[in-house]
């Protein structure tokens, strides 16, 4: 990576009360970069995610996004900088697809301003990017689980944003829509240089699909690096407390993560993902 990268979190930590979620966290995404965020449940994922995007401000430590650090931008200035696709978001009601997307041209808009041309070219540009622009029209109540995900991206993508941040994106989607939404992700961050953070449950997907993959463990980045470095046997069952064998994909060479019957091993966390 040459010059700095679009996102650089330094030193970040956070604490829900006496229980520490992250201590200390250091990672950087470079231009057009996809990094994959992965740990077990109360690894600190979402958390991390959300301080990333500037909704929730760290105990200690910096995120500096295209130089330019969150905490002194204004909640309009950071929307320019970071969109953000929430694990479960709220489905707005009585809007079309097309109104929805439209939202994400809030940050560039004045106060009392309507959107213009340019912002419906926009958001019909980012639909197309999407697959969803032939659908702009139809209440987004109508929509399927993975056409309301592609909304969803699509109205994070119309910020114009250099860093995208994705928490769990094809949760309760079936696999056709998993690789979908990711063949999707992946066109538009390879034809933009868009820097993509995405925490994953699915370690398969992840190895796949991301340039680097980031293991949380204990609160801290416990491996970082490409997936067939972090995807060992050694890593997984250390970060996930499960045991593992890795294989070799058939098609593209990438890690693939096959859980194996037995006694889970020490490190398993059983907290509530944050």
């Amino acid at each position: 990576m040459s010059g700095t990268p679009p996102l650089v979190a330094s030193g970040v930590g956070f604490s829900y009360g006496e229980r520490v979620v992250l201590r200390g966290m250091d990672l950087e995404a470079g231009l057009g970069e996809m990094v994959g965020l992965v740990g077990p449940n109360g690894s600190g994922k979402t958390t991390f995610l959300r301080i990333v995007s500037g909704t929730l401000a760290s105990d200690t430590g910096t995120v500096r996004v295209a130089g330019k650090e969150l905490t002194s931008l204004r909640a309009s200035e950071r929307g320019r900088m970071v969109g953000m696709v929430q694990q479960s978001p709220a489905i707005p009601q009585g809007l079309t697809a097309l109104q929805t997307v439209l939202m994400g041209r809030n940050p560039h808009l004045g106060l009392l301003q309507w959107e213009g041309p340019r912002d419906i070219e926009i958001c019909k540009r980012v639909m197309t990017m999407t697959e969803t622009w032939e659908f702009a029209h139809r209440p987004v109540s109508s929509l399927s689980g993975g056409e309301l995900q592609r909304i969803f991206i699509a109205r994070a993508l119309a910020q114009e944003t250099p860093v995208l941040i994705l928490d769990e994106p094809t949760a309760h989607l079936d696999i056709s829509y998993q690789t979908g939404i990711f063949d999707m992700i992946d066109k538009v961050r390879r034809s933009t240089d868009l820097t993509v953070l995405v925490a994953m449950h699915d370690l398969t997907l992840a190895a796949q699909y991301c340039d680097r993959i980031a293991a949380l463990h204990q609160g801290g980045i416990f491996a970082c690096g490409e997936p067939s470095e972090v995807m060992t046997m050694e890593i997984v069952s250390t970060v996930f407390g499960a045991s593992v064998s890795i294989v070799e994909h058939p098609v593209d060479g990438t890690p693939v993560v096959l859980p194996v019957r037995g006694t889970p091993g020490e490190g398993r966390d059983q907290d509530v993902d944050h």
